[in-house]
């Protein structure tokens, strides 16, 4: 059995949401959790950017419209220095526990083209796959060197999201963990 869970799909599959509900349930279930999802910023019913939240509730800026930054993706400008602080910082956390062997469960919402400018993420991502327990995480699925060596792992379960299977993906990741 895989220690750890990637879930891939298209954008606008599910994946957060998956993840989401992954984390509700774990809740639930006493089980001890890190890690943080993304969300759309909207205003006027426009997307202007991506915030990031963390398990606890911390919140920092991932992107935004008209933000001035050397790292881009389409549009959207990365802060890169507000994701680290949080982003970063709670995967570091989660190996911090980890390493005082606490049974932690690590989520990360998502290991994607924004977040994967941060080498201090790409770092504590790699490190988090051989010193987490279990991580549960979303992943692009387009090609890019850093997500297909994650994906092809052999301690990795890859997922594909869709429409269709989405609201089954929950329990099923939750069979493989607990």
């Amino acid at each position: 059995m895989a220690r750890h869970l990637l879930i891939t799909g298209p954008p606008g599959c599910g994946k957060t949401t998956i993840v989401r509900s992954i984390v509700g349930r774990l809740r639930e279930s006493g089980g001890h959790i890190r890690g943080f999802w993304t969300e759309e910023v909207r205003e006027g019913g426009a997307r202007t950017g991506f915030r990031i939240e963390t398990v606890a509730g911390e919140r920092g800026a991932l992107a935004a419209v008209g933000l001035r930054s050397p790292h881009r993706v389409g549009r959207y400008g990365v802060d890169l220095e507000s994701f680290e602080s949080v982003g970063a910082a709670e995967i570091e956390a989660a190996l911090e526990e980890a390493g005082s062997g606490e049974p932690v469960i690590l989520v990360i919402d998502e290991i994607g083209r924004m977040e994967l400018f941060s080498e201090r993420f790409r770092r504590g991502v790699e490190r988090a796959f051989h010193e987490v327990p279990h991580v549960v995480a979303a992943i692009m699925q387009r090609p890019q060197p850093f997500a297909d060596a994650l994906k092809g792992r052999p301690d990795v379960r890859l997922i594909t999201a869709t429409v269709q299977n989405r609201a089954g993906l929950p329990a099923e990741a939750l069979r493989q963990l607990l």
